[in-house]
């Protein structure tokens, strides 16, 4: 039975959960990133130099804070299809495991006829 709260399910948690992983991974990623671009614009550009230090921050973390979305989409999207392709195959499962009955049934009454006879 469905939980009444969507909110509270096991999917949801998971899926919760691999989304926060994938936005702390690509926060880091783009983090380093931005780092070392800002470093680059540093020591290449004068006009990067001049720039406040709050601008420099917030550009940083404009790159921390795509790169954790881009992940963290990325992230779900994989989960979204591992979701989708184990729930296609427990369906796999059930339908062959209701042919293997209704197969065994079909022996089981040819071979009472056949012993009848």
């Amino acid at each position: 039975m469905r939980p009444t709260n969507a909110l509270e399910s096991e999917d949801t948690k998971e899926a919760q959960t691999e989304a926060v992983r994938g936005a702390a991974i690509g926060a880091v990623k783009w983090g380093i990133a931005s780092a070392a671009l800002g470093g680059i614009g540093y020591t290449l550009s004068p006009i990067y130099r001049g720039l406040t230090i709050q601008f420099k921050v917030y550009l940083q973390m404009s790159g921390m804070i795509v790169g954790s979305m881009i992940e963290a989409d990325y992230r779900m999207r994989q989960y979204e299809q591992r979701v989708r392709i184990q729930r296609r195959i427990q369906q796999n499962r059930a339908v062959w495991a209701d042919y293997e009955k209704e197969l065994m049934e079909i022996e089981d009454e040819s071979s009472h006829s056949e012993r009848k006879r």
